[in-house]
């Protein structure tokens, strides 16, 4: 692979790490040694003639190893569904491995067989602004010995032929091989620790559940297929922070699909403390991690909304308060009172986020003269904590920060807040790569140095409905 064939860098390793992390909870060791292998990819500089990362994930389920592709796809290519996924438990008998390469000519089928592992569908998990593909094994244990012995090939040489002769090239990919093997005695080691009480996991855990990990590896699979895996990542057991930040994401996921779906009849779901903590103590468990928590949310939560709105009982744009209720052990829905929604005309809420504090000061002073309700930030990570319960109108967000960029602290922002309008301010040129995520999710640009009055009028016309002051002089 040339340098002109490389894939312009998205962000920097730490950036890169830094987005992960916020889809992938609990598992920022999983990250770091993910993402050298992709800045290596981006430069041109990954070893020719075979993939350019192999990576096994192991650890027990629900602890994240699944999203972590889910989430990569995400960050590379804008969908958690933009990859090639391969469920291994549909190939248990050796027979069924001519479904990833096609019947050879002369077996009866042939035509009909179309395989799975083509170069076509190679391209349909990438697209215009990466062409790295990500190909997922899951639940690698399952599968038939035939399929790990396909598997040599492209691990070492980055080429597999199909069965009408064909070859098709794995240079441009990722390759994650997920595993549940060692779960049984991970889940024995660390059941007093798992993370339910106040101390937390301990210190030497990490290592030896590495240990148990890479043990019932190389007793499942065979040396020669060991050494083909460039990084072998453990999953560590959630812990109770861990778990309650992932309730926060499925609660802001169900937040962000209840604007997208209903739209103007959309209304907003506060979740007390309490109700939080009970979707944690139910969703959760040391079988099972965090993979009950989705369902626990659907059980407790979806469906009760889902009445409400099918009675009629939320009003367009009301509140809905979701609290424990009386027995301790199930959630209570109150809509507020049609007359009690908000009118739309209040003051628009804005957060600015600039780590200029001269300017940040400024731009603070002259919106609140202008009427708007400030919540201002001078980090990324302050700006995205600041943001937690509040319904913002409005961002408006320095490209360049100590701790991140800000479109991505933006696209963040808009995925809680789908109706968020976002204003990205620059003292440069953006690149092509940033004009187009813009251009794409429809943020306004203003250009450093810019007069208040600018800026006011590119809010004025992005929030028509919400109420403005005359500006103060020297504001």
């Amino acid at each position: 692979m040339t340098d002109d064939e490389a894939t312009p860098p998205l962000a920097s390793g730490a950036n890169l790490v830094q987005l992960l992390s916020r889809r992938v909870v609990g598992q920022p060791a999983a990250m770091q040694f993910i993402v050298p292998y992709i800045q290596m990819y981006q430069a041109g500089l990954s070893p020719p003639d075979r993939p350019a990362g192999i990576f096994l994930l192991l650890g027990p389920t629900g602890t994240g190893k699944t999203r972590t592709v889910e989430a990569l796809a995400d960050v590379l290519h804008g969908d958690p569904k933009r990859l090639l996924k391969i469920d291994c438990a549909e190939y248990q008998a050796d027979h069924e491995v001519a479904k990833l390469i096609g019947a050879p000519p002369g077996y009866l089928g042939h035509r009909e067989t179309k395989p799975m592992l083509t170069a076509d569908r190679l391209a349909s998990a990438t697209t215009p602004d990466c062409d790295l593909a990500l190909v997922l094994f899951d639940e690698i244990e399952k599968a038939a010995p035939a399929l790990t012995t396909l598997l040599l090939g492209i691990l070492d040489k980055a080429q597999l032929r199909l069965g009408d002769n064909t070859q098709v090239n794995f240079e441009k990919t990722l390759i994650f091989l997920t595993s549940n093997l060692g779960a049984r005695q991970m889940m024995k080691e660390v059941q007093p620790d798992i993370g339910f009480h106040q101390g937390g996991i301990r210190p030497d855990l990490s290592a030896r559940l590495e240990s148990i990990g890479l043990a019932a590896v190389r007793k499942r699979f065979s040396p020669e297929f060991v050494n083909r895996v460039d990084v072998v990542v453990t999953y560590q057991p959630l812990d109770e922070h861990s778990l309650g930040e992932i309730v926060n994401h499925h609660i802001a996921e169900l937040q962000h699909h209840v604007h997208t779906r209903l739209a103007d009849r959309s209304f907003r779901i506060e979740v007390t403390p309490e109700a939080r903590q009970l979707l944690q103590r139910r969703g959760a468990s040391p079988q099972y991690g965090a993979r009950e928590l989705k369902r626990t949310i659907h059980r407790l939560l979806t469906q009760p909304l889902a009445a409400l709105v099918a009675e009629k009982a939320i009003a367009p744009g009301a509140r809905v308060l979701v609290d424990l209720a009386r027995d301790g052990e199930s959630l209570r829905l109150e809509p507020e009172a049609s007359d009690a929604v908000p009118a739309r005309h209040s003051a628009p809420a804005v957060l600015v986020l600039d780590d200029n504090p001269h300017l940040l000061e400024w731009l603070t002073r002259a919106l609140e003269a202008a009427g708007a309700r400030v919540v201002a930030a001078d980090t990324g990570e302050s700006a995205l904590q600041a943001a937690v319960g509040l319904e913002l109108d409005a961002a408006i967000v320095d490209v360049m920060l100590p701790d991140d960029d800000g479109i991505s602290v933006a696209m963040h922002l808009l995925r809680q807040s789908p109706r968020l309008q976002v204003v990205v301010m620059s003292g440069f040129e953006l690149s092509a790569d940033e004009e187009e995520v813009c251009r794409r999710s429809d943020f306004s640009v203003v250009r450093k140095p810019f007069l208040i009055d600018d800026l006011l009028a590119v809010l004025r016309a992005r929030l028509p409905d919400r109420e403005w002051k005359a500006r103060a002089a020297g504001a």
